[in-house]
C-alpha cells in the first residue's frame, strides 16, 4: 500500500489456477489513477470524469466502506496540492467506514491522534507526532506529498519539509502540487527578506503556471 489509492488496488496479473479479478476492480483502478495524475497535472475536468467513473464501478460492489476509501483517496491528492476542505465524499459514508477509514479522515484533515497512529497505512504512523519530519523515508512521491500537506496544516512543515515537497513535485512534474508549494516558498523567502531567492523562485512559478 504506497499511497492512498492503494486502498482500492488490487494485483490485475492472475497466474496458474488463481481467478482473474472481477472486471469492477480493474476499472476502479485504471480510472482511479487517471483521475489522480489529472488531478496534480492540473487538469481538474479529466480527474471529475475518471473519479467518477472509478466510483461508479466500485459502487457496483454495495460495499460503503470501499467507496469511503475511494473518497478517501481523492481527498488525499487535495492534501497534498494544499487544498484544504471538509473531505465530504468520506463523511457521507463515514457512518458505515471502519476505524481505520475513520483514523485516515482526521489525519488528512491534521487531526489524528496517538490512537490513530497505528490504523494508518506505514508510510504515514510516524507522521501523527511529528514536528518538521524528515520525507525522505517516504519513497512514495504522493505519500510524501500528503504527509508534507499534514505537517503544512499542523503547522508542523519546516522550511526544509517544504523545499522536500517542491522536489517532489517537481520531479514527478506534477503541476497542481508544485504550484501550491512554490508559492509557500515564496511566502516564507518573502517573510525572510531573501530578494535572491524571491526572485528565484519566482521565476519557477511563472514557467511552471499555466499560460
Amino acid at each position: 500500500m504506497k499511497h492512498a489509492l492503494a486502498l482500492v488496488a488490487v494485483v490485475l496479473t492472475a497466474c496458474g489456477s488463481t481467478p482473474p479479478p472481477p472486471d469492477w476492480q480493474m476499472n476502479a483502478r485504471g480510472s482511479a489513477e487517471r483521475a489522480t495524475e489529472a488531478w496534480l497535472s492540473g487538469d481538474a475536468r479529466i480527474e471529475a470524469v475518471e473519479f467518477q467513473r472509478a466510483r461508479g464501478e466500485v459502487a457496483r460492489t454495495g460495499q460503503p466502506v470501499l467507496v469511503a476509501r475511494l473518497e478517501l483517496a481523492r481527498c488525499a491528492t487535495r492534501v497534498a496540492s494544499l487544498v484544504f476542505e471538509p473531505c465530504t465524499g468520506f463523511a457521507a459514508l463515514a457512518a458505515d467506514a471502519g476505524p481505520a477509514e475513520a483514523a485516515y479522515a482526521r489525519y488528512l484533515a491534521g487531526e489524528a491522534t496517538a490512537a490513530d497512529a497505528a490504523l494508518l497505512p506505514a508510510a504515514h504512523r510516524g507522521m501523527v507526532a511529528a514536528q518538521g519530519a524528515d520525507l525522505k523515508g517516504i519513497e512514495d512521491p504522493l505519500s510524501r506529498l500528503i504527509a508534507a500537506g499534514v505537517l503544512l496544516q499542523r503547522k508542523a512543515a519546516t522550511p526544509a519539509v517544504v523545499a522536500q515537497a517542491v522536489e517532489t513535485a517537481s520531479q514527478r512534474g506534477w503541476r497542481r502540487p508544485l504550484l501550491a508549494w512554490l508559492n509557500i516558498q515564496l511566502r516564507e523567502a518573502q517573510a525572510a527578506g531573501a530578494g535572491e531567492d524571491v526572485a528565484r523562485i519566482q521565476r519557477r512559478i511563472d514557467l511552471v503556471a499555466p499560460k
